[in-house]
């Protein structure tokens, strides 16, 4: 009964099965994994950058920081379902599963700016707004999601995370009431998780009835670098057309004056700086409008750089041409490379052209300290093609409890 809705562009290249994940011995004898309920906050952050630590496919998205910066700033808007995974014989923590239950769609969702946003609107599978969702936690702010574990344990940890969702809730839980669909986004291709998933759910899928769907949500243009190469280098590889006016606006902004991308030094003193930026470029269809979703952006942001810290892997980088500012931009920083999550541009700076400007002194950077990968992160926004992105799907597991909730969605 496995279905995809998207039958001519897959969620993944190449099929999704058991083959793909090896199974764990130390795991497979003995007593079944235990599967319970925790808040975030009982959860030590040890305990969570190790998991981490042993995740290959973990994300910035996927650390601390992010989760805790997230439920500080909307936590209103969802109920905690996170639940860890340890093996009773040893008492080990083995996986955390960051999950969060609510309604696939909120009455404050556009005021607090918790949609959904996906590339595939249009030809993923519907679901009716009030039906009660399971989701990976954080994810509406988050560009990928996975679980927290050592690859080789993921078969054993799903299908016990599969047999506690396929059970009734406990008489004291205060959401006793059944999901109605997992709806689990952010997953990327190649990433073990999202085949032992599939696998579990798909083994539960007749016996109980669920209907099951994995289904291509969204692209992320990513910028390869390859081994060696230099700015110039680079530029010669795109196509003719965008290397000339790629060429053309830098040598409008340096005929202005001397262009550096600079990391803030004092984020959290510097973040107001930034938020003037993007309402400048945005305005109400930005993240921090004066309404209760701009004040929780702020929250979020705010806390985001509190918890990573001086020395993490989140920086707020400014641009300036000559003694000007004219744009900003939010990345994390990994092992291979740069994820931009965001940023904001003075919409009097457009003769210099400040979004070119930057992504080239991101470019030069990233040449520069030998990484191999530029993140634009989700959405196919045409500028990221000019640099020579390539896509790198996402994909979305859908389990529903009754196809009529996918009739009723289209009322």
């Amino acid at each position: 009964m496995t279905s995809s809705a998207l039958a001519v562009e897959p969620a993944c290249p190449g099929p999704i099965g058991s083959e793909h994940v090896p199974p764990s011995e130390s795991f497979l004898v003995g007593a079944p994994l235990s599967v319970e309920p925790t808040p975030f906050a009982a959860i030590s952050r040890a305990a969570w950058d190790r998991l981490a630590g042993a995740t290959p496919w973990a994300t910035p998205f996927s650390g601390w920081p992010f989760h805790r910066a997230w439920w500080d700033a909307y936590g209103s808007t969802a109920h905690e379902q996170t639940l860890t995974v340890t093996d009773p014989a040893s008492r080990r923590l083995v996986a955390i599963v960051p999950l969060m239950h609510r309604h696939e769609v909120e009455p404050t969702d556009a005021e607090h700016h918790t949609s959904m946003r996906h590339g595939n609107a249009g030809q993923m599978t519907p679901v009716a707004p009030g039906a009660k969702a399971i989701f990976f936690g954080a994810s509406y702010h988050a560009d990928y999601a996975t679980v927290l574990a050592a690859p080789d344990v993921l078969p054993v940890v799903w299908e016990a995370v599969v047999e506690y969702l396929a059970e009734k809730a406990p008489a004291d839980d205060p959401h006793p009431d059944p999901w109605d669909v997992v709806d689990l986004r952010r997953l990327r291709c190649g990433d073990p998780a999202a085949d032992a998933l599939a696998v579990a759910f798909g083994r539960r899928e007749v016996l109980e009835g669920w209907t099951l769907n994995v289904e291509r949500e969204d692209v992320c243009p990513v910028v390869h670098l390859p081994v060696g190469i230099d700015f110039d280098g680079y530029l010669a590889t795109l196509g003719k057309k965008d290397r000339h006016e790629i060429r053309r606006k830098i040598r409008r902004a340096e005929a202005v004056g001397e262009i550096r991308l600079t990391d803030s030094t004092d984020p959290l003193v510097d973040l107001e700086a930034f938020i003037d930026l993007h309402q400048r470029r945005w305005g109400d269809d930005g993240l921090f409008p004066p309404t209760p979703g701009g004040d929780a952006s702020r929250v979020f942001f705010r806390r985001l750089f509190e918890e990573h810290g001086p020395d993490g892997d989140l920086r707020l980088a400014f641009l300036t041409v000559g003694e000007r500012r004219i744009s900003a931009g939010i990345h994390f920083r990994t092992a291979d490379g740069y994820l931009y999550y965001n940023a904001g541009v003075d919409p009097d700076a457009r003769d210099l052209s400040p979004g070119v400007v930057m992504i080239a002194a991101y470019v030069k950077r990233a040449i520069a300290e030998g990484c191999r990968r530029l993140d634009f992160l989700r959405g196919d926004e045409p500028y990221k093609y000019e640099w020579g992105a390539t896509d790198e799907p996402i994909q979305r597991l859908l389990v529903r409890r009754s196809v009529g909730l996918e009739e009723e969605s289209r009322r």
